[in-house]
């Protein structure tokens, strides 16, 4: 059986229709691919849309500030892929005079771009013989030759990448590296996979041996830590509110969230003094609090459980950098404050 011209023709009859795959134009192509990374198509198909109606170049995407690119990326998550977007089309757009890089070494060179972009990139826009290796095609490789080396080990991620390279054609690089990606995401699925028709089941090793659900190994994740939010939701009588900016490197850098108090523990309401708010906003301010969320609001992150609550803070008069209540949508914040801003009625305060 040939491996690659199997897999060739199985995409030119079940691949979907995406927009990305319409066009040559490696703006289009690098920007799918960076809203691809972690996403569902599903997902992200709305958020490339957006994009490139927001953004018809990437002169445009350049001079976007950063607050706008944010603000369009929110809910997708992982928001350093945005930072970084941003950055490289600033660096493209004005230091490379908008003329895209039309190799894998110029392109693994950018800011947020490895080797599986710069290869999908280089393949898919330039027709580069670079073999792509992501999630699926770990997958589909792994059960199609039985391989059981951990995909995320240093020892597997070599040998998977020269086993891809070796499999490529090198006639229809674009076709095969787009082929075998969309045959693990839609076919040789993670869990039920369509191994009774596919059109590799005579010679999958995993499925003579009955090691579908046990290939690709990955090594254990990092311990997953938790934390405790305290989002202080102030209000004062003007309908004004208090927003800030994350800084520093870690999550939701760059973002706004109302101010954060961290506790060793989930509060009530009642032990609402164990705050430290004298080092916060409600320093010297006269408020009534109540507790929004009795059960903690938990929003699970790769590394993180955030357990949250918001608490609702009424005072007369809130300091001068505070902001209207009308405002807050126009701010890039995360999924967890997001919902909480859609959700909460401010007016009945």
């Amino acid at each position: 059986m040939n491996f690659k011209n199997e897999l060739i023709d199985w995409y030119s009859v079940n691949k979907r229709s995406l927009p990305w795959r319409n066009t040559r134009n490696p703006y289009h192509i690098w920007l799918s691919e960076i809203i691809l990374q972690q996403t569902q198509v599903k997902q992200g198909l709305p958020y490339y849309e957006s994009f490139v109606k927001a953004y018809p170049t990437i002169f445009d995407l350049a001079n976007a500030s950063e607050q706008e690119v944010l603000k369009l990326w929110q809910g997708l998550g992982y928001y350093s892929r945005a930072r970084n977007l941003h950055s490289t089309a600033k660096h493209i757009a004005f230091e490379l005079k908008g003329v895209f890089p039309d190799n894998y070494k110029d392109l693994i060179k950018l800011k947020g771009i490895g080797d599986y972009t710069a290869s999908a990139i280089a393949s898919i826009a330039f027709n580069e013989v670079a073999a792509v290796v992501d999630g699926n095609v770990y997958r589909v490789l792994a059960r199609y030759f039985g391989i059981d080396t951990p995909i995320n080990s240093t020892a597997g991620i070599k040998a998977f990448k020269t086993l891809a390279t070796s499999l490529i054609d090198r006639e229809r690089p674009a076709v095969f590296n787009q082929a075998i990606m969309e045959f693990g995401a839609t076919h040789c699925k993670p869990k039920n996979p369509y191994c009774m028709v596919c059109p590799l089941n005579d010679s999958c090793t995993a499925l003579q041996k009955n090691l579908i659900d046990q290939l690709p190994v990955k090594l254990k994740k990092t311990k997953v830590t938790t934390k405790y939010f305290n989002f202080l939701v102030c209000v004062d009588k003007h309908k004004n509110t208090i927003i800030e900016k994350r800084i520093g490197k870690g999550i939701w850098q760059n973002l706004f969230q109302f101010p954060l108090i961290e506790s060793n523990r989930s509060l009530s309401s009642e032990e609402f003094h164990y705050l430290d708010i004298q080092n916060s906003i409600l320093k010297d301010i006269a408020f009534e609090h109540s507790l929004y969320n009795q059960d903690d609001i938990v929003h699970k992150l790769s590394h993180q459980h955030l357990h949250t609550k918001f608490w609702i803070i009424e005072t007369d008069e809130l300091p001068k950098e505070a902001i209207s209540i009308h405002r807050l949508k126009s701010y890039p914040t995360p999924v967890l404050i997001g919902d909480f801003i859609n959700t909460f009625n401010f007016n009945k305060l």
